[in-house]
């Protein structure tokens, strides 16, 4: 099996959404749960190559650029707060070999704090 597809078989075991979006807020990549969750439980279509915040309300549009220029400036991840399925959501940014920040990818994770 080649790289790439061992790659995507990886992310798409997550359970949790992925979706990396490029530094122009463009989705470029949705892992499997990413796809049921915006697509199937959200009701938004085809996302690829459209912007992220085509499918955020203000609020979260906000909170989504103040982090990236958290990120920006070789930060690290950053907790954007916790979604409507008491699921924790970060930002973190993927950066090339160079260390230039390319995008980022929102992650997601059980809320477990009380």
């Amino acid at each position: 099996m080649e790289l790439e597809k061992i790659k995507t078989c990886i992310l798409n075991s997550i359970p949790y959404p992925i979706l990396f979006v490029n530094c122009d807020h463009i989705i470029m990549y949705m892992n499997d749960a990413a796809q049921y969750h915006y697509h199937k439980e959200r009701g938004y279509e085809n996302l690829l190559g459209k912007s992220l915040f085509a499918c955020h309300n203000e609020k979260s549009k906000q909170k989504i650029l103040e982090a990236f220029e958290k990120i920006k400036n070789h930060g690290n991840e950053v907790f954007i707060g916790v979604g409507i399925k008491n699921q924790r959501i970060y930002m973190n940014p993927v950066r090339d070999e160079q260390g230039k920040l390319i995008g980022y990818f929102e992650r997601y994770e059980l809320n477990l704090a009380k």
